[in-house]
């Protein structure tokens, strides 16, 4: 059998389950989870996995599953990930009554493709035939949700990052894998669906800033008090003050909101409270413009004499897919969704903890257009099931096959080219020096 040959037997295999992949990604959806919660979407998919007879682990970032398939030889190891969270958004018809929790990002369809990729490799004999291993991620908390609660487990020793990837990064979980993949849904009006190659993003800080100052009678003596919400928005004007030293080409973005600003309209308020991210496309740029807003922010309490707190929380790191990863991924994606319906994309604002990961080693994060309305709204739906279930894990499965053909050569050369910015432990020490107040 050659390559084409084995292309063709997994993806009518894959068309032949779209029955199961579907009724997954629909049960997940059902029942949606947030970050480092995600107890039941983590049974389903372990559910899953012994049904196929695929031994797998658990606990990874205290929710994830790993599964492996092995090829002919393990010259080089793929990881196809999938998330499983949800995020929330009350006023979606299929949130949580009581967590507000909605799969209106799309990732119950993420872990659906990654199980309909391992029901085909393993059903049609193909890793048989290929020269490297599959490994199958399912990772908890990519949205960036609930800081406070995850910042109290970081206190309490039991996470170390705030994203699910960046923790199994630290766990050790990506030791043994070699490139990483994954898909994302996105909105689009195209009435076939389409599929995005995938571009880079931004990372970001998370921000916990807060104004201590002095309560006094507002009319009667103000000069009494020190007003924290001057303070606040002084600190928040010195930032607009200097974003015209923002290059153009960093795409630095900070946007801040108020948690607590006072209590009485009568009272100078004491205290303040905000959040924000800094966000910018390259790491540099992200640890240099997160120290120049801070300097800002702490300017404003210095004006007033108020004391400025400021908590740098780990965020994500920008990403960086690989090009020669992309090649692949593209001649795969124009066979599935035609020339007309594959395009390239564009550098996104917007951060994922899969940013972390290419840092590390080569990965692609495609945009499958299957969606109407906004993601993470209250409108999110999916109109194309089939572009959704079927075409996308075909074109995931044919880019794992064109990779670990042929003793993995595709797959060797593009590892051996790659030029890594971090090892782990350099970057899980980037990571804290970031976000130290240094």
């Amino acid at each position: 059998m050659d390559k084409e040959q084995l292309k063709k037997r997994v993806c009518e295999a894959i068309r032949k389950n779209f029955a199961e992949t579907q009724a997954l990604g629909h049960s997940i959806f059902a029942e949606p989870e947030l970050g480092f919660k995600e107890v039941k979407t983590s049974a389903k998919v372990k559910a899953a996995f012994d049904a196929l007879g695929i031994a797998h682990e658990d606990g990874w970032g205290h929710t994830g599953v790993k599964a492996r398939l092995k090829g002919a030889n393990s010259a080089r190891t793929i990881a196809l990930l999938g998330e499983l969270d949800a995020i929330v958004c009350r006023k979606h018809e299929a949130s949580d009554p009581v967590t507000g929790a909605a799969h209106c990002c799309g990732h119950n369809g993420q872990i659906a493709n990654v199980l309909a990729v391992a029901r085909a490799l393993k059903e049609t004999g193909a890793m048989g035939l290929l020269g490297g291993d599959v490994v199958f991620f399912a990772v908890p908390a990519e949205e960036y949700v609930e800081i406070d609660y995850r910042s109290g487990l970081r206190k309490e020793g039991k996470l170390r990052f705030l994203g699910g990837k960046q923790q199994i990064i630290a766990e050790g979980g990506f030791d043994d894998i070699d490139l990483a993949m994954m898909m994302h849904v996105s909105s689009t009006k195209n009435p076939n669906g389409d599929f995005t190659v995938g571009a880079s993003s931004n990372g970001f800080v998370g921000k916990l800033i807060e104004y201590h100052g002095r309560a006094a009678h507002a009319a009667c003596c103000p000069e009494e008090g020190i007003n924290a919400l001057n303070a606040a928005m002084l600190g928040v004007m010195g930032v607009n003050a200097i974003r015209e030293t923002f290059r153009d080409s960093d795409c630095v973005r900070f946007h801040p909101i108020i948690n607590a600003g006072g209590d009485l309209v009568n009272v100078i308020p004491d205290y303040v409270k905000m959040e924000s991210y800094c966000r910018a496309a390259n790491v540099e740029a992200l640890a240099h413009y997160n120290s120049a807003i801070n300097r800002a922010l702490r300017a404003g309490g210095a004006a007033l004499g108020a004391e400025c707190v400021i908590s740098d929380l780990p965020g994500y790191l920008p990403l960086r897919p690989e090009p020669h990863f992309r090649d692949v991924l593209r001649a795969n994606a124009h066979e599935i969704f035609g020339d007309a319906n594959t395009v390239e994309g564009e550098h996104s604002a917007g951060s994922t903890d899969m940013g972390d990961v290419s840092h590390l080693m080569p990965v692609v994060h495609p945009w499958v257009g299957c969606v109407s309305g906004t993601l993470h709204g209250a409108d999110y739906k999916v109109f194309d099931e089939e572009t959704a279930y079927v075409k996308s894990p075909e074109v995931l499965a044919m880019t794992i096959i064109d990779l670990l053909w042929d003793g993995a050569e595709a797959a060797d050369i593009i590892c051996r080219e790659f030029k890594p910015v971090f090892t782990k432990e350099t970057y899980v020490k980037f990571l804290e020096d970031l976000t130290s107040g240094k």
